[in-house]
């Protein structure tokens, strides 16, 4: 073959123009796999990079534990028909005679439809005085309201009914489907069935968190745990304000993926690669399968039990890799958990910055030729 000096010197420009390219910066989304290994503790950075593995997964699977504490889970289920202070009371009165106590040209019946349980318990009835209502069922009541009045007047006959007061409600705020104010009675005594008064969560129902608070008390759960665990359905008291709120937990993706953004949990427990899902997963002529990067300040018993550091004082850089491609790289990556503040980091692979290396000369965009000067044509 002979040698031909033009096309030579085409060829050495061509390798030029690559190499110059090469040296220069060329636009990317960030660090790509090297570099931040490079910045591992083990190298002299200030981050340690683990690749994961089983262990490292177990290590890492701590999730948020909610849950009652022994002083709500205790409680007692109140009875429904006892009287509380902030009760409303309704009294009905029948005299046996024409010209009662109480009645009037009406007829022989009384109403009192709403008779105050004031704050020490007690309430107030015509002819009987203050009588003691808190503590007493609605027919113990009645049954202390006749012995008063049966000394004035042969025979009554006396209703008491126990309707909503102050002392008898709950508050529910929040993401509920009606938020306001319930009384408890029968079928709302517990958390679930006021819950359920209250038309239920307005949010999806695996992302809602519910709080109650008591005084200065409080105690959150999964919205879900309280169908999966009975014991979690604690008994509600008057004065109770009951919190519904999504689930606040994020994470930021960030490189080469579908999306890049700080994205909302979409369940209780979240993996690596329902987190790469929800983002659009990776791009398949850009990104790095084997260099998926997780970035968190991890706890410090949790970072010793992985780097088996037993010298490591407080929260600790963790900068995990996860590898796509490694025999159980997805099954890993499926049960590695993403926790609240993550960073998901997804590298460029090599191959991308040689085809806008390659793009760039093509294109005429580079300070030396392109390829049809290159080539002489």
């Amino acid at each position: 073959m002979q040698f031909s000096p033009k096309r030579w010197m085409r060829g050495v420009s061509l390798v030029a123009a690559i190499g110059l390219l090469a040296a220069c910066q060329l636009p990317k989304s960030g660090p790509n796999k090297t570099e931040i290994l490079a910045g591992a503790v083990q190298n002299g950075g200030n981050a340690f990079v683990v690749e994961v593995d089983d262990r490292v997964t177990r290590a890492t699977s701590a999730v948020p534990q909610f849950g009652f504490s022994s002083s709500f889970s205790s409680a007692q289920t109140l009875t429904a028909d006892t009287v509380r202070p902030g009760d409303v009371l309704g009294l009905t009165i029948w005299e046996n005679v024409d010209d009662g106590l109480l009645s009037g040209e009406t007829g022989a019946a009384t109403a009192l439809d709403e008779v105050q349980v004031d704050s020490d318990g007690f309430i107030f009835v015509p002819y009987a005085g203050r009588i003691r209502a808190a503590g007493n069922t609605p027919e113990q009541l009645r049954v202390l309201i006749t012995s008063k009045l049966q000394e004035q007047t042969p025979d009554p006959q006396i209703e008491v009914r126990r309707v909503a007061g102050d002392g008898s409600t709950v508050s529910l705020t929040g993401t509920v489907a009606t938020p306001g104010i319930y009384p408890i009675e029968r079928p709302t005594r517990s958390l679930l069935g006021m819950l359920s008064q209250a038309g239920g969560v307005s949010v999806a129902s695996d992302i809602a968190l519910v709080t109650l608070i008591r005084g200065g008390q409080r105690g959150t759960v999964w919205y879900e745990d309280l169908f999966r665990n009975p014991k979690l359905d604690v008994a509600l008291r008057g004065g109770d304000r009951i919190l519904v709120e999504e689930d606040s937990r994020s994470y930021i993706a960030l490189g080469a993926t579908g999306g890049q953004s700080r994205v909302a949990f979409e369940s209780q427990d979240l993996s690596a690669l329902e987190a790469l899902a929800q983002v659009g997963g990776l791009l398949t002529l850009s990104s790095d399968p084997t260099g998926i990067f997780i970035l968190r300040k991890e706890r410090q018993d949790v970072a010793r039990s992985i780097t088996g550091r037993a010298d490591l004082k407080g929260d600790q850089r963790m900068i995990y890799l996860l590898n796509l491609t490694a025999p159980n790289g997805l099954f890993i990556a499926r049960d590695f958990v993403i926790r609240d503040d993550d960073t998901i980091y997804v590298t460029e692979a090599p191959y991308a910055q040689w085809s806008k290396s390659i793009s760039l000369i093509a294109g005429g965009l580079t300070p030396i030729a392109n390829v049809a000067t290159l080539t002489g044509n």
